[in-house]
Parts: structure tokens; C-alpha cells; sequence
């Protein structure tokens, strides 16, 4: 389930909007629904805010023991066309 973020339309008026909406936040919702329109807590109104995306860093190459620990199966091949389980 991707992860929205929200802000408030007007962040310099606090006495419309609460002290979540003002600073933005984040909230967990499945793709196939509508954006916000209104803060959960104050029903002022927000606008989804674009934000980078969380992409995995892998530092080093993993072995053939990490690969099968993580469930994959390791082939290796032999021969022109032929491969061999590890």
C-alpha cells in the first residue's frame, strides 16, 4: 500500500487549519482511492504533495548463501543452454 503525504492548502493560516495539516502528513491508503480533500482531524482542506520515492540501496552484491537465504532459487550455468541448481 503506497504512502501519500498531505499539506494543508493554506499553511500561513492557523486558525483555519491544525498543527498536523500545517506541517503535512503522511498517511497509508490503497492506490485505488480517491485522494484527500479534507484533514482527517479539521476537514480544512489539503493537497497530496509529491514526494521522492523510497527505492531499496543494496551495498554489495549478494552471495549465493544471502540469495538462498532470501528465499530465491540460484542456477548456474554449464553449458551453452544448461543450468545447474545450487
Amino acid at each position: 500500500m503506497p504512502i501519500y503525504e498531505y499539506l494543508s492548502e493554506s499553511p500561513e493560516d492557523p486558525e483555519r487549519s491544525c498543527r498536523v495539516c500545517r506541517q503535512g502528513f503522511e498517511i497509508r491508503r490503497p492506490i485505488d482511492r480517491v485522494p484527500l480533500e479534507k484533514c482527517p482531524l479539521c476537514r480544512h482542506p489539503v493537497r497530496k504533495v509529491i514526494s521522492k520515492v523510497n527505492t531499496p540501496k543494496i551495498t554489495k552484491p549478494l552471495s549465493v548463501s544471502d540469495a538462498k537465504a532470501a528465499g530465491f532459487t540460484v542456477l548456474q550455468k554449464r553449458d551453452q543452454g544448461t543450468y545447474e541448481k545450487l
